[in-house]
């Protein structure tokens, strides 16, 4: 009988760190190994299956080291901030790393590129099965729609989110970009005010809104003459995240080291 796989969660106490607990729990293949939040949460010190009203045996802690000592992986959906300092615990205790969160800067990014030379590490900005399908179906249409067709990419997230565009739109944005042949910062336009004068051919446009409980839309728009072509994904649970994430931990039981996404985790590559 194979054991399950060890399993610590990074901001246990949040949004997502609920919905992967709650994941977790369900799954026989997985087991909670440790459950980490901030040195200031109120939930230190308590049971990590109180909140479901189950003793998990786990209790919440900001000792990272501690938490992973004995791991098999570490699921990350926090801050860059956060994300960089469990980074490099899972380093020193050779623990593998699935990393949802989004908003890094290219320094960060080239430290996880970095860091998965050591560690195997799945980084992708939304871990959902069906976005990630989005991603390769977006990257065919533009291929296809290159020509006469402009593109623009529309995402929607709950008010508490604090990054802008979503990593989701940017990787939409550089799928759309890698259909018709160019790279994203060559033709990307974030930001529209004034007279902008006419659109001009071959850029990628982005819109962010904000509001409520929304859980993540996404929109890629290929607007020609005559037609409009529009593929979308509305995640309306969180939990679709988390059960990707959670395959993605599974993903990385067979791996030594590396960087890999979603779409390694589904063959799609």
């Amino acid at each position: 009988m194979v054991s399950p796989l060890k399993v610590v969660i990074a901001g246990c106490s949040g949004r997502m760190g609920h919905a992967l607990l709650e994941s977790v729990f369900a799954d026989a293949e997985l087991v909670l190994h440790g459950a980490l939040d901030r040195a200031d949460n109120p939930h230190l010190g308590r049971d990590a299956g109180e909140q479901f009203g189950k003793s998990s045996g786990v209790k919440v802690t900001a000792d990272v080291g501690a938490a992973l000592k004995g791991a098999d992986v570490l699921v990350d959906f926090t801050r860059p901030e956060a994300s960089m300092h469990y980074l490099d615990a899972c380093q020193k205790a050779n623990v593998s790393m699935v990393i949802g969160t989004t908003g890094f800067s290219v320094e960060q990014k080239s430290a996880i590129e970095a860091a998965s030379k050591n560690i195997p590490i799945v980084f992708a900005p939304n871990m959902s099965v069906g976005v990630t399908l989005l991603i390769n179906l977006v990257e065919q249409a533009a291929r296809v729609l290159k020509d006469g067709y402009d593109i623009e990419v529309v995402e929607m997230h709950h008010r508490h989110k604090v990054d802008a565009p979503s990593g989701t739109a940017l990787r939409l944005g550089e799928a759309a970009a890698h259909g018709i042949g160019q790279d994203l910062k060559d033709c990307a336009i974030y930001t529209r005010e004034g007279v902008t004068g006419e659109r001009e051919a071959g850029k990628i446009g982005f819109a962010t809104l904000r509001g409520g409980d929304v859980v993540g839309d996404h929109t890629v728009m290929f607007a020609g003459i005559g037609e409009r072509v529009e593929i979308t994904h509305k995640a309306s649970s969180r939990a679709t995240f988390a059960i990707g994430a959670l395959r993605a931990a599974k993903f990385l039981a067979q791996k030594q080291s590396g960087q890999f996404d979603m779409q390694d985790v589904l063959g799609l590559r």
